[in-house]
């Protein structure tokens, strides 16, 4: 159960004043060591990056050999202001994130260390603009993509969790969370069996997943529609990919204040914790090895869907 977490960061994010020194001051309290904020502007408006890396008992940072696990937070913004008043859907994503965090860090107090480091990246930007989108406006972003990217998606990730809020399309209508397929250098693969286990041991239900498509796996700023930016840090590493979406029956904008549901996250925030536990115990796998390296022998390299293309 995350709910206590969920909703001390909750009350850090629901704040026209909300920032990256907060959250970290809020984190160091915990026992967080390794917090780094960097502010990034562009056009005259900024967002507060924040990674947290959290060492495992066997992590890679402590001279071991467990793999690590990114969890990324991603969105536009966590309000609109002064459009919109208080914390926007689209601010999910850091929330569920920042949420992980805090559990980690209380479990390492109580003895529960996991394995493998685990990174946590996302960004706190409580005036971000909005932009047109069917069916429903997008929630903008101060920053353009490669630069989300380059603070969000680290080298040292052997696979990544991209947690995003996926309320406003037709694609996927169900209250709570679901899946993508992995995404790995621009192969679309098939969905971790694994990671549907998992689902199902910590939602009690049957696993709900959503389609992507090559669109959506494509870099923003090349013209092509995408769902949303769940599936952009495959752009940026050659890791495993997973979207991790927080969904609703109804089409929900990003940039609507009061649509948090907290039910939702703490699914998504405790799904993404199992992950992190079993996966740098390699009890979990994000694609089949075998089968991937026949898809690149047989089809060659899709690399060039991570790229803006000709």
């Amino acid at each position: 159960m995350v709910l206590k977490q969920a909703m001390e960061i909750f009350d850090l994010l629901d704040s026209s004043y909300a920032n990256g020194e907060q959250v970290k001051e809020y984190l160091e309290k915990k026992g967080a060591k390794d917090i780094y904020v960097c502010t990034r502007e562009e056009n005259g408006s900024s967002t507060d990056f924040i990674r947290i890396m959290i060492p495992g008992s066997n992590g890679k940072s402590v001279g071991g050999m467990a793999p690590t696990l990114g969890i990324v937070g991603r969105l536009g913004g966590l309000g609109a202001r002064p459009e919109q008043i208080g914390f926007v859907s689209d601010g999910d994503g850091a929330l569920t994130a920042l949420t992980c965090a805090s559990k980690i860090l209380d479990m390492n107090q109580n003895g529960d260390a996991i394995p493998g480091d685990v990174y946590i990246c996302t960004h706190i930007c409580p005036h971000a603009p909005t932009m047109p989108h069917v069916p429903v406006p997008f929630m903008g972003s101060p920053v353009d993509m490669a630069v989300m990217n380059e603070m969000e998606v680290c080298p040292e990730m052997d696979a990544v969790l991209s947690i995003d809020t996926t309320r406003g399309n037709r694609i996927i209508n169900h209250n709570g969370f679901a899946l993508s397929p992995t995404v790995k250098e621009g192969y679309i693969l098939r969905v971790s069996e694994d990671l549907l286990d998992i689902m199902e041991h910590t939602s009690g239900d049957l696993p709900y997943t959503f389609p992507i498509t090559m669109q959506d796996i494509t870099p923003y700023g090349n013209g092509i529609y995408h769902v949303n930016s769940i599936l952009q840090p495959s752009t940026a590493t050659d890791a495993p990919v997973v979207g991790v979406a927080i969904t609703a029956t109804a089409v929900v904008p990003g940039c609507t204040t009061g649509s948090t549901c907290f039910a939702a996250v703490d699914g998504a925030a405790r799904f993404s914790i199992e992950v992190a536990k079993r996966f740098s115990s390699n009890k979990c796998s994000f694609y089949d090895e075998k089968e991937y390296a026949s898809l690149k022998e047989k089809y060659g390299p899709m690399t060039i869907l991570q790229t803006a293309g000709r």
